[in-house]
């Protein structure tokens, strides 16, 4: 289980690396204005369906009707049919009416800034077909119990995305931009490449290739394995994307505000983002294969021993993370950020920002690997109720808290329905089973050190603000 997670997590880092180069280099180069924020907006759409499909609800539903089906080549073709053609015509749609779908997004924009926008909204939409087809041999692969692929895959997009920064730095800000949005379809055709060498490799080609020469297309029982996945899917597509969704509201209710807050924001929550990622997300996708085949064998006992030790490196590693990122706020965002176009001001509202929604880290966190037993135990409609309620009262308080506290009341609104994500989700699962996984003695623990660690941080903070 923990060689899976290291491999996960590793590659995680590697990416998550070169996506703060990437983020470095464009806080330096753009800064934080409009120009940077018709970036954020025309990513965002496919950026946002990347997350929800990578990490979660493509996997979580194909794979457990993939595991059980009779007919594996078959089902797997018809659902990558279907999904291509599906958002083949809709990227198509949206070239042709690319201002359509700006205004959507960015409601509160400038027709001016919709008009820049509207052309680079149809250049990334396409990111989103390529990383379909990657998140599709990613769940194959997992199949086979190979992760490294798709763990390093997305470094490529970073390295994309940093050449064409690089390349455009003696530009005018448009037309980095542009680059920009050009490097980001490279990006995902690197990708799918890499995906299908692997692919190659361990021989899955030769079930998809078979499949889709194949006439006998259409047995009855493969009709139901493809409705049922529909239904499964649509609901996890709404149960796992709880954080995600809540940053996109975020960036569509901060067009409303001054220029430059969809920045701040974003910035704010791709340092969020990395622990959640590379320890959650992680451990989620390294755990969901075991967790799903041990109860398809009714072995239920070895099921929860792998979510009982996942909780506990969870619990500890993001409140450390918590603690760390919310203490430091201030230095971590400057010394990521703060050069070039990006002003001290720019990084008093990033961290302001980033504190806000470090408060939601552990129950955003936790909730993954106890919503991935709702899904291996084929519960995704409660999964998604679940996280509409999250998202009901996200959106409740981000009108209610967006005025007061501008962006950062975005933040602590997202993060606030965190928890009632985590509650949900816990009582899903079982109460009775979720305090069979705790420990007083590990908690006590745990509770000494978070104090002991909250000193150190303290006096790290003031002697960084005394000799720096």
């Amino acid at each position: 289980m923990f060689k899976a997670i290291f491999t996960n997590s590793f590659g995680i880092l590697f990416s998550r690396i070169l996506g703060f180069i990437r983020d470095m280099l464009q806080a330096s180069i753009l800064g934080a204005n409009i120009y940077t924020d018709i970036f954020i907006v025309a990513f965002k759409l496919p950026n946002l369906f990347r997350r929800i499909f990578a990490e979660g609800a493509f996997v979580q539903s194909f794979l457990p009707a993939f595991t059980q089906t009779r007919r594996k080549g078959l089902f797997s073709v018809a659902i990558f049919k279907r999904f291509t053609l599906f958002l083949l015509i809709l990227s198509i749609f949206v070239t042709l009416f690319p201002t359509l779908l700006t205004k959507l997004i960015a409601t509160g924009f400038s027709p001016k800034s919709i008009e820049l926008a509207a052309p680079l909204v149809a250049i990334n939409f396409y990111y989103l077909l390529l990383i379909f087809i990657v998140t599709f041999f990613a769940s194959l692969l997992q199949y086979k119990n190979h992760f490294a692929t798709t763990a390093f895959a997305t470094a490529l997009l970073n390295i994309a995305l940093i050449s064409a920064l690089l390349y455009s730095k003696d530009l005018d800000k448009y037309s980095m931009i542009y680059n920009l949005s050009i490097a980001v379809v490279i990006g995902g055709i690197l990708q799918v490449l890499v995906h299908l060498i692997a692919i190659k490799k361990y021989g899955l080609h030769r079930l998809l290739l078979a499949s889709f020469k194949r006439k006998d297309r259409h047995p009855a029982d493969l009709t139901e394995d493809i409705k049922s996945f529909k239904t499964k899917f649509f609901a996890s597509t709404l149960g796992s994307s709880t954080a995600q969704i809540s940053a996109f509201l975020d960036g569509w209710l901060a067009s409303f505000l001054f220029a430059g807050s969809i920045s701040y924001l974003y910035y704010a929550n791709r340092i969020f983002q990395f622990p959640l990622a590379l320890f959650s997300i992680a451990t989620s996708v390294a755990i969901f294969p075991k967790v799903s085949r041990y109860l398809h064998q009714n072995n239920t006992q070895k099921a929860q021993e792998i979510l009982q030790k996942s909780f506990w490196f969870l619990l500890s590693i993001l409140l450390v993370a918590t603690l760390v990122g919310s203490i430091l706020s201030d230095e971590i965002v400057w010394l990521l950020y703060q050069r070039g176009s990006f002003s001290t001001q720019d990084s008093t509202q990033t961290a302001r920002i980033l504190t806000m929604y470090l408060i939601g880290l552990l129950p955003f966190g936790l909730s993954r690997i106890f919503s991935l037993w709702l899904y291996a135990t084929k519960r995704q409609e409660e999964a998604a109720k679940i996280s509409a309620y999250a998202l009901g009262l996200n959106i409740a308080l981000s009108l209610l808290l967006i005025y007061p506290f501008k962006a950062a009341g975005l933040a602590l609104a997202s993060s606030l329905s965190g928890f009632l994500l985590f509650g949900l989700t816990v009582r899903a699962f079982g109460t009775k089973a979720f305090f069979d996984i705790i420990r007083v003695k590990y908690l006590v623990a745990l509770l000494i050190f978070t104090a002991l660690l909250s000193v150190a941080l303290i006096y790290l903070k003031e002697f960084l603000h005394a000799y720096l």
